[in-house]
């Protein structure tokens, strides 16, 4: 199966086949953060779904940039606090994802190490442990949530314009130089 539920609120997937989509509408989930570069398909920007587009690479030489996982985090927060669930998808489900989905457990009061197991023993084929995967998912847990100049459960500036509008897309440059 390419959707794995991580938690009861939280899933990890692969690019969103029609299947992954009706196994991610079976599970009730609400928010839908697109970690590809690629455009996600239109069926994740329609209810019941809402769809955060947060394009990263997945490379050791241009690491996910730490506003990104900010963004995602602060958007995903509130949806999780109102009862939602929430996916998390790349092209394989095995690093981006992961690194989205394992800041969105540290927001929820994990520890780094403690999230990166809770996603590796529920979606074996996911790889937090990889050293540049590991590294973003350590320096998130520091920043957390001071860095990240949102309160816990309430989105940045940005992530509330995008939960605003019906479709929760962006493009924006989320630069920053790696750690």
């Amino acid at each position: 199966m390419s959707v794995t539920a991580i938690t009861d609120y939280l899933s990890i997937a692969a690019w969103p086949s029609a299947e992954n989509i009706t196994i991610m509408r079976q599970l009730g989930v609400r928010l839908v953060i697109s970690m590809t570069n690629r455009e996600p398909p239109p069926e994740l920007a329609a209810p019941p779904f809402q769809l955060l587009h947060l394009p990263a690479n997945d490379s050791p030489f241009r690491p996910i940039p730490m506003s990104i996982l900010c963004t995602g985090v602060a958007a995903a927060l509130p949806v999780i606090a109102d009862g939602g669930k929430v996916a998390v998808h790349c092209s394989r489900g095995r690093h981006r994802s992961v690194a989205m989905a394992c800041a969105i457990l540290i927001g929820m009061g994990h520890s780094g190490d403690a999230a990166m197991l809770i996603v590796k023993t529920q979606r074996p084929q996911a790889d937090p442990y990889i050293w540049y995967i590991r590294r973003r998912v350590n320096a998130f847990e520091e920043m957390w949530p001071d860095g990240c100049a949102v309160e816990l459960g309430r989105p940045t500036a940005e992530a509330q314009s995008l939960l605003a509008s019906s479709t929760l897309t962006t493009s924006a440059n989320h630069s920053e130089r790696p750690l």
